[in-house]
C-alpha cells in the first residue's frame, strides 16, 4: 500500500517523470501534471495528499495554481519548487499557504523528507477535523 499520494506539477517532462519514478520506488503513489490547469483537474478527480508544484510554468504559474488548489482542497499540502531567480515566488507561496519551498536542483532525500513532513501535517489536520466531527455528533440532540 502506498504511504501517501503526491502530484508532481512541472512543465519539465524529464524532471517530472524522474521524480515520479523515484517516489514510486519509495512506495509513494505519484502522478504528474504538466501545468497548473492540469493539476487542478487532477485534484478534483483524485485523492491527493501533497502537491509538488513548480513556480515557473507557462500559462498558470505556480503561485496562482497554489491559490486555486488551496481554495478547492484546503487540506492538500503544497511544496513549491523554485529556482534561484524566483525565491520571492516561493516566499509568496508560503504566505498563500504552501507548506514550504525547495530550490531546484535539490537532493532527492531532502525532497523526500519535505514531502513526508507535508503529508504528516495533512494527516494531523485531518485527524483533528475527524475528532471534532465525532465530538460534535456525540453532543447533537437527536
Amino acid at each position: 500500500m502506498a504511504l501517501f499520494q503526491v502530484l508532481v506539477v512541472d512543465d519539465e517532462e524529464e524532471f517530472r517523470d524522474m521524480t515520479i519514478k523515484r517516489l514510486s520506488k519509495r512506495d509513494i503513489q505519484a502522478e504528474g501534471a504538466e501545468s497548473g490547469e492540469q493539476a487542478l483537474e487532477r485534484i478534483k478527480r483524485n485523492d491527493i495528499d501533497v502537491v509538488l508544484l513548480d513556480v515557473k510554468m507557462p500559462g498558470m504559474g505556480g503561485v496562482e495554481a497554489l491559490r486555486q488548489i488551496k481554495q478547492a482542497q484546503p487540506l492538500i499540502e503544497v511544496v513549491m519548487l523554485t529556482g534561484h531567480a524566483s525565491v520571492e515566488s516561493g516566499i509568496d507561496g508560503m504566505k498563500l499557504g504552501a507548506f514550504d519551498y525547495l530550490m531546484k536542483p535539490m537532493e532527492f532525500e531532502s525532497l523526500l523528507e519535505k514531502l513526508s513532513e507535508a503529508y504528516e501535517r495533512k494527516r494531523i489536520q485531518q485527524d483533528k477535523i475527524e475528532r471534532a466531527q465525532i465530538q460534535r455528533d456525540m453532543f447533537l440532540p437527536g
